[in-house]
């Protein structure tokens, strides 16, 4: 049983990403909640089969499931899915911004990977959010937006500059809309963001065929989703297998006082500063 209002049997969910990995367990959970759903990913086999799946898990069957296919980088493409919403549904109760793409772009490299990048994973929420929470406030019933980030859009560590840069962007978009909305006269709408660990999907599967031990599955993740919306968490920051919330807390912190130190930037990462943080995660 979950507490939030925006759960509510017969309400809607709209989940974006949700052919496969956490979107796909999320709207099979809102979907087996009695929620009815919208599943939104590019057209593919993928999320036909995840509508099948909804469908099945759904106690309101095919009829409480709808599939929309949609490229969320498009603006138009996401003004067209609400209008599509609205007239099967008449109303949305839960949007979850949480489609995006692991390409990779380094600082200086593949620039055309960087504006795919940028484009899907956080013009994605723009446009989700933009499109969707006038509609949302025009209802005046309680809903919830759950926009999806990274543990990397936080500590941002080398490597995939791109997705971290995408996911410090939906960090600050989501702050900055919990914020107005709990400003906004008559709001009752709840803001989220979602920070999985490592988890084990498509995007980040790789050439693994089984999941490591050491990463939750996309349904742990979405455990965690509904047990942190019960608890009215706006950070709702999930550990997996290895890293424990302690061991996420002394990072971010690490991460933080590396402005207020004037230590090298990422330094966690720098050689000289090695010794420094071991000890600081040991203390």
């Amino acid at each position: 049983m979950t507490t939030h209002p925006a759960l509510e049997p017969g309400r809607v969910a709209v989940v974006t990403g949700a052919a496969s990995g956490i979107g796909r367990a999320a709207a099979l959970r809102f979907a087996a909640l009695g929620l009815k759903v919208c599943l939104v990913d590019l057209a593919s086999g993928a999320l036909e089969a995840a509508c099948a799946a909804a469908a099945a898990a759904s106690p309101l069957g095919a009829p409480g499931v709808m599939a929309a296919p949609a490229d969320v980088s498009s603006i138009a493409q996401v003004e067209a899915l609400a209008e599509a919403v609205y007239a099967r549904f008449g109303e949305v109760a839960v949007l979850m911004n949480n489609a995006a793409t692991g390409a990779f772009g380094g600082p200086w490299d593949r620039l055309e990977v960087w504006r795919q990048v940028l484009e899907v994973n956080l013009f994605g929420v723009i446009n989700g959010v933009q499109v969707f929470t006038p509609r949302m406030l025009a209802q005046g019933n309680a809903c919830a937006i759950i926009n999806t980030g990274s543990k990397q859009g936080i500590t941002c560590p080398p490597g995939n500059t791109a997705y971290n840069m995408s996911k410090a962007g939906v960090k600050v978009l989501t702050e900055a809309l919990a914020h107005g909305l709990r400003n906004e006269s008559g709001a009752n709408i709840t803001a989220h963001l979602l920070i999985p660990g490592s988890t084990f999907t498509g995007m980040t599967a790789g050439n693994l065929k089984e999941k490591p031990s050491g990463a939750w599955s996309a349904d742990q993740v979405v455990d965690m989703l509904l047990a942190g919306l019960d608890a009215g968490d706006f950070y709702i920051l999930c550990p997996d297998n290895e890293v424990t919330r302690e061991t996420d807390n002394k990072r971010i912190l690490w991460a933080a006082q590396d402005i207020i130190n004037n230590r090298p930037a990422l330094s966690r990462w720098h050689a000289d500063y090695r010794e420094d943080f071991a000890a600081f995660l040991r203390a």
